[in-house]
């Protein structure tokens, strides 16, 4: 790994050998160019690390004195990489990086930077099941009137969702705190900022976040809507360190948001509220309907192991975990105290209304994918559904907003679970995990980064 320190570097390679050669002007930034062998005799694999998303020149050469072009590299989301073919007809075969402020168009295409379907992806007519469609669901939905969900808004969305240029230095995007891979939340504990700094809390998974009927967000329900909600983060001077308009300047600047734009609003004009509303788009299609309890829920629960149907009513019944994560959302329709600390350290709820009996109070998340989300509650203090449940089973800690359903005779409730008990309660939990969102292509990252 070699830091650039020089507007042309040269990366000469013989067989693996890499050797710079500086020169006198200034390269961008924090980028960094690795060569490496690749899988498969004959093959090197050039990777470029590169926030500023510059355009650089793979030259080849002989004899070190003549050199021709041989791939131009166009660096779209901060890292390309591509295999070389090492030439096998001539003795030797040098290879440099070149970077050259005259390729520096800024032009990139949709096609090139972007990997998306030539027809837009289905995010506005899921196919949803059944228990999706009851009143009690429908009601949860906090889509507003203006702003439903579509196939082209919803495109722009993913590709805003993804893209680092959303924070001020282009290492940070949405994605960045909200992974696929873990329900769209952040393993660690605290996620990291655009400059290294940690959050104040940890980042929610966003499943589902289109059924809950209050529509605030944030754990402390400080956005009153999605739509407010996702441009915080951005401003955030911890998280992404971008003003608004240095967010419309930014979008605007990389060509292949014109036709995105076009597509999703009728035309090119980038504005806060456009972008605003392509993300709120994207988020409110991200819905789990495929786990094994929606298979279940379809037949009886047939499909449950003895363990996770245990689990199931333990869940409804002694363990009352419904009387808060109701409906087949597994998501309440207001904030809840449980009773985590006393005095709370963070105040939550309280903090925005300023009202003593609001202090402790967080928003409670779907339950959906929630094998996926650890670590757990606002702070990630607990780190496994087996720490949750024996939280809940008997470390709930009295306090005067304690939420009601955890409460017995003015105490903290104790659920005096065996230990098969809590063990068929997880298991029920991870009944709820949908294996498909998680890897669903039309979630993912949709930049091009090479091979």
């Amino acid at each position: 790994m070699k830091n650039l320190r020089s507007s042309i570097h040269l990366f000469h390679l013989l067989v693996t050998l890499a050797v710079i050669d500086p020169a006198a002007a200034q390269a961008p930034a924090d980028s960094r160019v690795n060569f490496s062998p690749a899988a498969g005799n004959g093959f090197m694999r050039v990777s470029v690390l590169d926030p500023g998303n510059h355009t650089w020149n793979l030259q080849i050469s002989n004899d070190l004195t003549s050199w021709y072009d041989f791939q131009t590299i166009k660096v779209h989301n901060g890292s390309f990489a591509t295999n070389l073919h090492i030439l096998e007809n001539t003795p030797r075969s040098f290879y440099r990086l070149t970077f050259d402020p005259a390729l520096q168009t800024g032009a990139g295409s949709t096609n090139q930077a972007l990997l998306l379907p030539v027809t837009p992806d289905n995010y506005a007519l899921p196919s949803l099941p059944a228990h999706f469609l009851t009143p009690q669901v429908r009601a949860q939905d906090n889509t507003p009137p203006n702003n439903p969900v579509t196939d082209r808004g919803a495109t722009l969305g993913r590709v805003l969702f993804y893209d680092k240029r959303l924070s001020a230095n282009h290492t940070t995007s949405c994605a960045s705190c909200h992974q696929q891979a873990h329900g769209f939340s952040d393993p660690r504990r605290f996620s990291i900022g655009f400059l290294g700094g940690e959050t104040g809390r940890n980042s929610m998974g966003l499943t589902n976040a289109k059924y809950y009927q209050q529509g605030h967000f944030f754990w402390d329900e400080r956005s009153l809507t999605l739509e407010e909600q996702v441009l915080e983060p951005i401003q955030n001077e911890v998280e992404m360190g971008l003003t608004l308009a240095e967010l419309v300047t930014k979008i605007s600047a990389e060509h292949y948001y014109a036709e995105l734009f076009t597509l999703a609003f009728g035309d090119a004009l980038v504005t806060t509220d456009r972008i605003s509303r392509a993300l709120a788009q994207f988020i409110r299609s991200i819905i789990s309907t495929e786990s094994k309890f929606d298979i279940g829920r379809a037949e009886n629960f047939s499909n449950f192991t003895p363990e996770e149907n245990q689990g199931r009513q333990i869940f409804n019944g002694q363990g009352r975990c419904a009387t808060c994560h109701g409906t087949d959302n597994f998501v309440p329709d207001n904030v809840f105290n449980n009773g985590l600390e006393n005095p709370y350290t963070d105040p939550g709820v309280g903090a925005i209304t300023g009202r003593q009996q609001d202090l402790g109070k967080f928003k409670v998340p779907s339950l959906r994918n929630i094998a996926l989300t650890g670590p757990y509650m606002h702070d990630g203090r607990l780190e496994t559904l087996e720490d949750v449940v024996e939280f809940y089973d008997s470390e709930v800690v009295n306090h005067p907003n304690l939420a009601p359903q955890l409460r017995n005779n003015n105490r903290p409730r104790r659920l005096n679970l065996s230990e098969a008990e809590k063990r068929a309660l997880v298991a029920f939990m991870n009944t709820l995990t949908d294996p498909t969102l998680a890897t669903d292509p039309k979630y993912s990252d949709p930049f091009n980064y090479g091979e």
